[in-house]
């Protein structure tokens, strides 16, 4: 194993930092409008403080998961440019994850990034995805996606040493779910539906403390991206494939690399290499806490991880508004 060079390993954990800096700063900026009831306006805030703090950021970034496409949405779009010159790399971004939560008040609002060296990131279209996603230490195989569900439960269980009782599923809130929810239940384990938010849904699976086992149901293939390099970072198994309502949509993901449409991707083929990941609460959540504002600054509470070192660091950083000379509106 070739050791690596002290200034790479500076460089590394300096871009971490960085990446902390653009995620505090989306979270800011939506937390203005938390419960408001205008997720547009929280989603553009977000999305206009990220692509500006991304001008201080030492990369040639080009976003490859992101909010849509250039001619389609007015967000930081697929091929984007982003960072002031450096290293090429990938990156994966949700400005607001959760932008119902954020004007609702609800839980498990964050905004999101993750980074790996070019063409380390899968190139994934905005469609549906299809995911299963466990904790770490399990062993290799413990579920698989095209398994049953009442079959992944009882694996998932033994390998637990626990019940399939004891068991809680997370799964989004939606109608297209009913069938997967009713066989969970008759399965016999228990479920914590959420209304948004899968990234953190995700994530949930390695935090002993969110009690969530594992996860289950479709969403969002860009915040399956993102939820991918997560576990990357912090340990876990998630696997996904694709979800097509048209022929379009398959010619789409064929133009975009993807030559096996049906193609079951793991963890490792979604985030490849050195990957980065960071993330900040907008509104507080089972691993975040949200921003705190008060009248000339604010709190926010953030977490940073390389897959290089495995390490998960969490961050409450103080803003003071009157120092820098800014208020994120």
């Amino acid at each position: 194993m070739n050791p690596v060079h002290p200034e790479e390993l500076q460089t590394d954990r300096n871009l971490a930092m960085e990446l902390v800096r653009v995620t505090e700063s989306a979270a800011l900026a939506a937390s203005r409008w938390m419960g408001l009831g205008k997720k547009n306006e929280a989603d553009g805030a977000a999305v206009e403080a990220m692509r500006k703090a991304f001008d201080a950021v030492e990369i040639d970034g080009t976003v490859v998961i992101g909010e849509g496409e250039m001619d389609e949405a007015p967000m930081l779009y697929i091929g984007e440019k982003v960072g002031r010159g450096g290293p090429e790399m990938d990156l994966a971004v949700d400005p607001l994850e959760g932008t119902n939560l954020t004007a609702n008040g609800g839980p498990n609002a964050i905004t999101v990034v993750a980074l790996a060296e070019r063409g380390n990131l899968l190139h994934a279209p905005d469609i549906y995805m299809q995911k299963i996603a466990v904790g770490p230490g399990l062993p290799p195989g413990v579920v698989d996606i095209d398994d049953p569900v009442d079959k992944n439960l009882r694996n998932l269980a033994r390998a637990k040493r626990c019940d399939v009782a004891d068991l809680v599923a997370c799964i989004l809130d939606r109608d297209r779910h009913r069938e997967l929810v009713a066989k969970v239940r008759e399965a016999g384990a228990r479920i914590m539906l959420i209304s948004d938010g899968d990234v953190a849904g995700v994530i949930a699976t390695v935090r002993p403390e969110s009690e969530v086992d594992i996860y289950l149901g479709s969403g969002g293939a860009p915040e399956g991206v993102l939820a991918a390099a997560a576990l990357r970072c912090i340990g876990g198994q998630m696997q996904g494939r694709l979800l097509y309502e048209n022929e379009q949509q398959v010619a789409r993901a064929r133009q975009m690399g993807i030559s096996d449409p049906n193609r079951v991707w793991s963890t490792a083929d979604m985030a490849r290499g050195n990957v980065m990941f960071a993330a900040t609460g907008v509104t507080s959540g089972a691993f975040l806490r949200g921003v705190r504002r008060f009248g000339s600054g604010a709190v926010t509470h953030s977490l940073v991880m390389r897959s290089k070192s495995g390490t998960v660091r969490y961050i409450e950083a103080h803003h003071n508004f009157d120092t820098k000379g800014w208020s994120p509106l």
